[in-house]
């Protein structure tokens, strides 16, 4: 069966996890023009969309029955596995000729099994984890990383155009879940040199928002750099991306690569890092928050400096 197009105020979309990310980019689609369909575990954290127009659904199923598209965003490959597969799940609930979309980033194998089991029913699967944080989903300027058909890729455009500024199908299904681990494999270290450079110039007594000035634009400058590391200096550690959801990510990325025979050894100093700020408490604070376990190994106490 080919793929429906994909148009605002036609097609109706269906949205499960309305948390951080979620909630701003299902708002997005709405504003598109798109009605939406929603369900979360926690029904009072969908309240913003469903006041801006949203039908509430009591089942991941109840959504596709209700929807020609569904996405989902929620928060691990067990979570995932139960929205798009489980009795109550997605694929329970879609009709012939539909589209599944997950956002989540998660397992790309775990991607290449929704796909066949969509396929099997004559729905189309894709993969699009995204970047960007909160402040990007806010904002509709994620970078959304896609895996799975063109056919289907290219009818889904009006919603990622509505949510995203970097739009990329990088191949078949999982391809989207594989580019989203070599994003985070280049976060993982490059937030242990934003955090470590910062407590360098504290600990050297320099004041670090002047210090940001000389080395924010220059060739050490980075995303995570001009706009986390501005909290870290704030001491606001508020999340943008939870810690404990990064250390989701690095497992899979250091389990892809254990499979593919690659010795990771970068990634896997900043997994074992995120664990101890894990430990120390800070598991649903934001990924700078590491300035924290960093600062605790030099004995400095970063919130009172």
């Amino acid at each position: 069966m080919g793929v429906m197009k994909v148009t605002p105020g036609e097609t109706r979309i269906g949205w499960i996890g309305t948390g951080v990310m979620g909630s701003s980019m299902c708002g997005h689609l709405i504003e598109a023009g798109f009605s939406a369909t929603v369900f979360n575990r926690t029904k009072e954290k969908a309240r913003k969309l469903l006041d801006s127009g949203a039908r509430w659904a009591e089942s991941p199923k109840a959504v596709a029955e209700a929807s020609h598209v569904v996405f989902a965003i929620v928060g691990y490959p067990a979570d995932v596995r139960s929205v798009f597969l489980g009795d109550g799940g997605v694929l329970a609930g879609c009709r012939p000729g539909s589209l599944v979309v997950d956002m989540t980033t998660s397992e790309p194998s775990l991607a290449v099994e929704i796909a066949k089991a969509a396929a099997q029913i004559d729905v189309h699967s894709v993969d699009a984890p995204v970047s960007g944080g909160d402040v990007g989903a806010r904002e509709a300027r994620l970078s959304i990383m896609i895996g799975g058909e063109e056919e289907a890729v290219e009818a889904l455009r009006p919603c990622w155009e509505a949510m995203g500024k970097t739009i990329v199908h990088q191949g078949g299904p999982g391809a989207g879940q594989h580019t989203k681990m070599v994003n985070q494999v280049l976060i993982a270290t490059n937030m242990i040199g934003v955090c470590e450079g910062l407590l360098y110039g504290h600990k050297a007594g320099l004041d670090l928002e002047t210090v940001m000035q000389s080395v924010a634009s220059g060739a050490a400058g980075s995303w995570s750099l001009s706009n986390l590391g501005t909290r870290v200096i704030a001491n606001n550690f508020d999340p943008g991306f939870f810690v404990e959801h990064f250390i989701k990510d690095m497992g899979i990325a250091l389990d892809e690569s254990k499979r593919m025979g690659l010795s990771m050894p970068g990634l896997a100093l900043a997994h074992q890092l995120y664990l101890a700020l894990q430990a120390q408490g800070h598991g649903r604070d934001g990924t700078h928050a590491l300035m924290l376990a960093l600062a605790s190994l030099a004995d400095v106490d970063w919130r009172k400096r």
